[in-house]
């Protein structure tokens, strides 16, 4: 990938009301000269740098918080990880992961966005030995 040109993951979070087809047609209606490709968690878009991140930043207002992005190493149809060409899917486990995540990042953004402040926890306090003695004896 030249510095020129870039591809990128656009990852739906589970949560959210948008669909990888929706999320897709609406790039392709931007009319924009950039490769778009619909995958089951969002879509990989590839083109110039400068245009990948308009389009990126014009399809997340679909859904901001729930809409995210991240640089995909391999262009599109790459034969090293094309399923097409028989390649490999090392980095799908991690993908995975990744999604899941989604969910409570977009939460965090939604309670961000509506003001709400971080309500840190009481520090765990050290039990006594000996009230941890007592709920021994007690167990027996």
């Amino acid at each position: 990938m030249s510095e020129e040109r870039e591809t990128r993951l656009l990852m739906i979070a589970p949560t959210s009301n948008v669909t990888p087809d929706q999320l897709s047609r609406t790039i392709h209606a931007m009319g924009e000269r950039i490769s778009v490709k619909e995958t089951c968690y969002g879509c990989l878009i590839e083109g110039p740098r400068d245009l990948v991140r308009k389009v990126r930043d014009a399809a997340r207002e679909l859904d901001p918080n729930g809409i995210f992005s991240k640089i995909r190493a391999y262009p599109l149809g790459d034969p090293r990880r094309c399923r097409a060409h028989h390649g490999t899917r090392p980095g799908f486990s991690q993908l995975e992961m990744e999604w899941n995540a989604l969910t409570n990042i977009s939460a965090g953004l939604d309670a961000s966005d509506r003001g709400e402040k971080v309500v840190e926890p009481e520090p765990k306090k050290q039990l006594p030995v000996t009230e941890f003695k007592k709920i021994c004896e007690v167990n027996q």
